[in-house]
């Protein structure tokens, strides 16, 4: 069985090196402690896959594998990211987000389930929860979504004006792009969908996310918007530079990654 895939959670990582480049950034960021998970999946093999490759990524998991015995972890201790799976023996995942909410826990939840309609998301969105992935799922995208909501609670991600990496600089009170001092145009969405992939530099960023964070759709909408929209970025991002920025990952979305640093 590869790294990036198993048969309970679906479709694998084009490539955990992605995983392992973030990692690295990780612990120079969190260097104090790891970030502790809450992991409250029945499905015992496949908690077992989610949490070494977890572990893998220097994450602290404690797991449980109904919802009762979930929502008395989650009560009793502090975590940093809760991952529930919504159809729990004893106690659902959204009965926990509920009944957290009630007690004006906000620590952020990301839902997974195989009910994947957009009334199932509405409705786990709805409930409290702060994300919702659909099995099957790249675990690629899961360490994504868990970094996306660690920086969204956290009091410093609210103090971000300005995002780098490599030689692109984008100032969001401005609303200016830069790269290699050279001033770059961008329209709203163009704008939009570099400043989404500056906070997750290295990191695989898949069609679904996209769709949700840039766009707010939680549906595909089936059309190429995607792909036109991506078009025009990368040729006024990369287009005239010496090194591409926007790379595309087969058969998993794209990654803004500095290649060339890679290879030092």
């Amino acid at each position: 069985m590869t790294h990036g895939m198993h048969p309970a959670l679906g479709a694998p990582s084009s490539s955990i090196e992605e995983g392992r480049a973030a990692n690295t950034r990780r612990r120079n960021l969190l260097s104090c402690e790891p970030m502790r998970l809450l992991l409250i999946e029945d499905d015992l093999q496949a908690a077992e896959y989610l949490i070494k490759s977890l572990c893998e990524h220097h994450y602290e998991v404690v797991h449980s594998a109904d919802g009762r015995d979930g929502l008395a972890q989650a009560t009793s201790q502090r975590f940093d990211v809760i991952i529930a799976d919504r159809q729990l023996p004893y106690l659902d995942g959204l009965s926990i987000i509920t009944q957290l909410r009630e007690k004006s826990d906000r620590t952020p939840v990301l839902i997974l389930s195989a009910l994947g309609t957009v009334d199932d998301r509405v409705h786990g969105l709805k409930a409290g929860g702060d994300d919702y992935l659909t099995k099957p799922f790249a675990f690629a995208e899961l360490l994504a979504r868990i970094e996306a909501l660690s920086r969204r609670a956290s009091p410093a991600a609210q103090e971000v004006t300005r995002l780098r990496y490599a030689d692109l600089d984008l100032d969001l009170l401005s609303r200016r792009v830069m790269r290699a001092g050279q001033s770059i145009d961008l329209t709203a969405k163009e704008f939009q969908l570099l400043e989404y992939f500056l906070r997750r530099p290295e990191q695989i960023v898949t069609r679904t996310m996209l769709l949700e964070g840039v766009w707010n759709l939680h549906f595909d909408p089936q059309t190429n918007i995607i792909d036109v929209h991506m078009s025009r970025l990368r040729n006024s991002v990369d287009k005239g530079f010496s090194k591409p920025l926007i790379h595309t990952v087969r058969g998993a979305g794209y990654v803004l990654k500095d290649e060339s640093q890679q290879q030092r």
